[in-house]
């Protein structure tokens, strides 16, 4: 038995099991204590960097997530994937790769995913060998364990950001253009019906949260999410979240269940963290009657596929809707997409901003307002820009009333001068 395991053990063994661990600062100082105790009494010389050392891992192991604690300390870690015990990787500004950690074994990683959802009244075994959990600081977890996991216990780990992203870091991280930005802004203001797409990782919720910052602070917003991400600063905010069924199956309430309720509450706008089902469809409805300004995200690899996979969804509402006439739904209700990427570099762009403008016969007309154009290759960095089309948006009049005039040259028309 390894020195860790043994002290560790001991430490277990002797600490007062009716001690309140939630207040950390008092254990803490209760378990340096004993370390510094069961050491002295077992004659075990350590360096202080040693000694320091193993404290911090054995705390972590009592009172947190053992080998996972540095990484969820580490603001440079977006995304942590344990596949099975001995392999764990990070993802840092967009690039995944392996770090120099690893579980005891399948036990003790088991261990650390119960600890996380215990508290949250969950339960993974064989039986339901899945689970979406949230840590207490709010990053999603997703655990899948054997016989569905080959490789040992899995678990998936999004972390969540205390200070949210703002539009000044995306304009800086080259996610965005200054003309793009007040141009979304003022679709916002005056209340356009905005989806954003993208694929897995690309930064929907964080972009969906920055369009949610430009929201007027004089309306009623209601947010509506699987694990509650967005982070809105306005002071009329009402924040709901779905709830997966109990041990029994029962008191399940899905988000197609708070978008219906949703709209018995007098919102002024309703944000959906993302549609993944029937929901699309009272989404749509609520748009269509009076929601205007609504926003969700999708996950889809550009914008046909966007409104493909919305059609699709309305279907899973369990209505029996002829493909026009959801089309027509679509077409009315949505006035814009907003298209995401993670490119080849690892870095996160708005590849596409596209109105919805209509039907023509069977099919949904679209136009790009601003597309994203890569001219170069440097060092392994892609260099581009999201440019203006030179079309100007058919709810021009919309923004307009809402008293923004936006100059033409955000779209990449030539300002007429008069002599």
């Amino acid at each position: 038995m390894d020195l860790k395991t043994r002290v560790q053990n001991r430490l277990i063994t002797e600490m007062d099991p009716s001690m309140d661990v939630s207040r950390t600062a008092e254990v803490r100082a209760t378990i340096k204590e004993m370390y510094d105790a069961i050491l002295q009494e077992e004659s075990i010389i350590l360096g202080r960097k040693e000694r320091d050392a193993l404290f911090e891992q054995i705390v972590a192991e009592i009172l947190g997530l053992g080998p996972l604690e540095p990484l969820l300390a580490d603001e440079t870690i977006t995304e942590i994937m344990v596949n099975g015990p001995k392999k764990i990787f990070v993802e840092r500004r967009g690039k995944v790769q392996r770090v120099n950690l690893a579980f005891e074994s399948d036990e003790h990683l088991m261990r650390i995913i119960e600890r996380i959802v215990a508290p949250l009244g969950r339960r993974i075994d064989e039986s339901s060998p899945t689970v979406d959990a949230r840590l207490k600081d709010g990053s999603r977890v997703n655990a899948v364990i054997p016989p569905i996991a080959l490789n040992g216990p899995t678990l998936t780990i999004r972390k969540f950001f205390k200070k949210p992203l703002t539009i000044e870091d995306l304009i800086r991280f080259g996610s965005i253009t200054e003309e793009a930005v007040e141009f979304l802004r003022a679709c916002v203001i005056a209340a356009v019906n905005i989806i954003v797409s993208g694929g897995t990782g690309t930064g929907k919720t964080t972009f969906l949260n920055v369009l949610s910052s430009f929201i007027p602070s004089d309306v009623r917003i209601i947010t509506i999410e699987n694990a509650a991400e967005l982070q809105l600063r306005q002071e009329h905010v009402v924040t709901l979240e779905s709830r997966p069924p109990n041990v029994e199956g029962k008191g399940e309430v899905s988000i197609r269940d708070l978008v219906i309720n949703s709209l018995r509450m007098r919102p002024d706008r309703i944000v959906v963290g993302e549609c993944r089902g029937g929901e699309a469809l009272d989404m749509l409805q609520a748009m269509n009657t009076g929601h205007e300004g609504s926003m969700t995200t999708l996950h889809a690899n550009n914008t046909r596929d966007a409104l493909a996979r919305l059609e699709t969804m309305v279907l899973m509402a369990g209505m029996e809707l002829p493909h026009r006439a959801i089309r027509e739904q679509v077409a009315s209700a949505i006035d814009m997409i907003v298209q995401l990427e993670r490119m080849r570099d690892g870095s996160r762009r708005v590849t596409s901003i596209t109105e919805v403008q209509g039907m023509e016969g069977d099919v949904i007309t679209t136009a790009d307002i601003f597309k994203f154009e890569q001219t170069g290759l440097e060092e392994g960095k892609i260099i581009g820009r999201l440019r203006p089309t030179g079309i100007r948006p058919k709810f021009m009049e919309k923004i307009e009333e809402a008293g923004i005039h936006l100059p033409p040259s955000i779209f990449g028309v030539a300002q007429r001068v008069r002599y």
